[in-house]
């Protein structure tokens, strides 16, 4: 588990808590810049929220959110906390004992998760994922799932809203099943479902999505739907494949990745080649993030401060 590291000053000064954020593999390790909040004074009065999975030490998550609670100028701080699976029943007892005020759950917590939250919301409920565990006032937990309606966020801040679209959804793992079914709700025309290995009728009957296509077919389904949101992981670091053809796309399309690593994949590449409109997987992590944030503190955090943040991380890939 990575701690964070206490610089003592000279008498009279405070001392401040420097957050150690790791580096993506063959990436520089963050350092401060201007508007970059990686150190900030730390009291008894600190209040700590954290994301558990296993490993973690990877993730984005305490760049993203020490950026957003700067940006509301709260006295709070963001950890890691490596989590092996076996801990996770005990996790929320944990947490609550000293007093963390709010978690985010990433691999391989977050179906465990499920079964652990005292109450959940819908979406969570459905897919049988929480991202998100919020510490309520009465004591109880209520888990969330954060990362469709933060999709239907990021598209909606970049002008493109998905109502009425026909779209075409690459995936069916948990972020899929999370944005077809965001999808759904906020009142696409079409969610077609595409994915590498069969999808149950049943599976997809519990998400309200009957529209199932073999993946063989995705190229041509694509062409006739509006909106297209690659949720496989086809493309991500040094996998330099598509998950479509590359000219299937044209013009009257909105292509999507949710893949931020690297922020230009040969899927959105490709598209932009062929006069579509692109739109990375940044945005996505961003306000899904930001939903969180306002999850624990009731306040909606400043999601360009955010997305700096993350963009001096993963430095020129972002």
């Amino acid at each position: 588990m990575r701690l964070p590291v206490l610089r003592t000053h000279r008498r009279g000064r405070q001392s401040r808590v420097l957050i150690d954020t790791p580096a993506a593999r063959g990436q520089h390790r963050h350092r401060q810049g201007k508007g970059s909040p990686v150190s900030r004074p730390i009291s008894g009065r600190t209040r700590v929220a954290g994301v558990i999975g296993w490993p973690v030490e990877h993730s984005l998550s305490p760049a993203l959110h020490a950026a957003g609670f700067e940006s509301l100028g709260l006295d709070w701080t963001y950890v890691a906390f490596p989590t092996p699976p076996e801990a996770a029943p005990h996790v929320i007892d944990a947490a609550r004992t000293l007093g963390v005020v709010g978690l985010s759950v990433t691999m391989p917590h977050k179906t465990a998760m499920v079964e652990h939250c005292d109450s959940l919301t819908d979406s969570a409920r459905l897919l049988r994922s929480v991202n998100t565990i919020e510490f309520r006032a009465d004591g109880s937990t209520r888990g969330h799932s954060t990362d469709g309606d933060g999709l239907v966020d990021s598209l909606r801040h970049d002008g493109v809203d998905p109502t009425s679209r026909d779209v075409l959804v690459l995936g069916f793992g948990g972020a899929g099943r999370a944005v077809a079914d965001a999808m759904r709700r906020h009142g696409a025309g079409r969610v077609a479902i595409a994915n590498r290995t069969p999808i149950s009728a049943s599976t997809a009957a519990a998400l309200d999505l009957s529209d199932v296509v073999d993946w063989s077919d995705r190229n041509s389904v694509a062409s006739s739907c509006d909106l297209v949101i690659n949720c496989t992981s086809i493309g991500m670091g040094t996998d330099s494949d598509s998950p479509l053809g590359d000219e299937t796309l044209s013009d009257r399309h909105v292509a999507v990745d949710i893949v931020y690593h690297p922020a230009d994949t040969r899927f959105l590449n490709a598209a932009r080649s062929r006069g579509a409109r692109t739109i990375g997987g940044i945005g996505m992590l961003v306000h899904q993030a930001a939903r969180q944030e306002e999850i624990w503190t009731g306040r909606r955090p400043d999601v360009e401060a955010m997305k700096r943040a993350v963009s001096e991380v993963l430095g020129p890939l972002a």
